[in-house]
């Protein structure tokens, strides 16, 4: 039987909090958030229906402090928790802890969230459905001896990585006897400072892989719906920078065996939700199961784009016991999307975060284009958090109007204030193999320098020239005005402006 579920909490911030709200606001549903004492005028605070304090500017003290949150929860009467993405999306320990409060849980169940946060168990859910894997080892080891057993047998370079790990922590490429010590001793010493387990397991390096996922919908019918694939090929430090659908690597034939094999994992694990099954693509385009992750992506809005569903929308029905809005028939995708995620960085010093605060801001409109932000003029960006600002996102009726179009909206987009990374997607959509489809993992290393956005010698000149010509005319404005009207400062506006169009 389903239930209403009117009253949600976002126990998030940013830019995913403020995409939340608008579908809670867009079906009627009372939107509560909370934020922290930096977040108090953060612009999710102020488009909510209710907001409610959660502690200090530190996530451990506010965002993720699970009893802080939870008792905002039961006391504003919550009926459900929408965690968005990070924080205690993917925490199988918070997900229990509002079902005992009886609030629903806008994902899959904790069990799930445990099985698949396991790196291993998911493995293991993946080659019992029948779906590739990357040669490796079948379980944790141990010691650095077993190590050294599948440096022989799989051979370098290898991949150790943390069985409890994610967003690209706990990971270290190994490419000689020379190494292996160190990056043993550090992937463990990584794994247990950031995860509290060190299971460290060995994996094949491929070494130029594309990074391409699936985006699953579920519902409790047992119904799993294969929504299309995205490419994130494009990374920094195993961070998504773009991210695009379609991948332009697949054709029909691999897309639908690529599709088959995300959803026979879900089935596998009893998946409910939204989901991402991410894969890793060799250079022959063979696709091997990487993880899953238990919650909405980032990049889940070029998905929308392309099929004109509302993910969020679709976590509720479920959430509520109804079964998926399109039933046994899921929208067929149509053009293409690219998502540019607008951080604020500063590219040309290995991407160092940045704060401080918007001093201007222009976001970029017109035909296919769409702006999921967390910020406005004036807003001051915290040093506490994600360095996420705002999603660029883009459609076209191929890969090449939607790069075009980003372009565009790129060159549209005015942020003054923080560093940020606009100057990096414009260079990176601009570039020939980026243009061509050419992408892997290594995209930035292998193409990418700061002195690639070092601005041209004839850029230099017109901005000089700019400036030139700017002070000339302030110059002029301030001199003839008052004379002009023989010393009557209360229209030297007027002869101001006429002087300097020429009238």
């Amino acid at each position: 039987m389903s239930r209403r579920l009117q009253r949600v909490l976002v126990a998030n911030r940013g830019e995913i909090a403020v995409r939340i709200l608008r579908t809670l606001r867009e079906e009627g549903r009372t939107s509560i958030a909370i934020f922290s004492e930096p977040d108090r005028t953060a612009l999710h605070v102020l488009m909510s229906d209710e907001a409610y304090p959660v502690g200090p500017g530190p996530s451990r003290e506010s965002y993720l402090n699970m009893d802080k949150v939870l008792e905002v929860a039961r006391r504003v009467k919550a009926d459900a928790i929408h965690p968005g993405y990070g924080f205690f999306a993917e925490n199988e320990a918070f997900a229990r802890a509002c079902a005992e409060a009886g609030i629903v849980f806008i994902g899959p169940t904790p069990e799930t969230i445990a099985a698949l946060g396991d790196k291993l168990m998911a493995r293991e859910a993946a080659v019992r459905a029948g779906v590739p894997i990357i040669p490796g080892s079948t379980g944790p080891v141990n010691t650095l001896d077993e190590v050294k057993v599948y440096s022989k047998t799989i051979g370098y370079p290898l991949m150790l990585k943390a069985a409890a790990g994610g967003g690209g922590k706990g990971m270290r490429v190994v490419r000689s006897d020379a190494e292996l010590e160190s990056a043993w001793q550090m992937t463990r010493g990584e794994a247990g400072a950031a995860f509290g387990d060190d299971r460290v397991f060995v994996e094949r390096y491929i070494e130029r892989p594309r990074h391409v996922e699936a985006q699953i919908l579920a519902d409790h019918t047992g119904r799993v719906a294969f929504l299309g694939e995205r490419e994130c090929s494009v990374q920094r430090r195993h961070q998504k920078l773009l991210e695009e659908t379609p991948s332009p690597a697949f054709d029909a034939k691999t897309r639908k065996e690529f599709g088959e094999a995300a959803c026979r994992v879900a089935k596998e694990v009893g998946y409910v939700s939204a989901g991402t099954v991410e894969f890793i693509l060799d250079e022959q385009n063979r696709f091997y199961f990487l993880e899953v992750n238990t919650r909405l992506q980032v990049e889940h809005p070029v998905t929308e784009m392309v099929t004109g569903l509302d993910l969020v929308s679709e976590q509720l029905r479920v959430a509520e016991g109804r079964e998926l809005s399109f039933g046994d028939t899921p929208p067929e995708p149509r053009g293409w999307a690219m998502e540019a995620r607008i951080i604020a960085e500063d590219p040309t010093r290995n991407f160092m975060p940045s704060a401080g605060r918007v001093e201007r801001l222009l976001f970029a409109h017109g035909p296919g284009v769409r702006n999921d932000a967390g910020i406005y003029r004036g807003y001051e960006v915290p040093v506490f958090y994600d360095s996420l600002l705002s999603k660029l996102v883009v459609w076209g009726s191929d890969r090449d109007q939607a790069r075009r179009r980003m372009l565009r909206a790129l060159g549209e987009m005015v942020l003054d204030g923080p560093h940020h990374n606009v100057a990096f997607h414009q260079w990176l959509c601009a570039h020939p193999e980026f243009a061509a489809g050419n992408l892997s993992t290594r995209f930035l290393e292998e193409h990418f320098t700061p002195q690639s956005l070092a601005p041209s010698e004839e850029a230099m000149d017109v901005a000089v020239m700019a400036a030139a010509m700017h002070a000339h005319a302030e110059s002029l404005r301030v001199a003839v005005a008052p004379a002009v009207v023989g010393g009557d400062r209360r229209a030297a506006w007027k002869w101001s402006g006429r002087a300097r169009s020429g009238r």
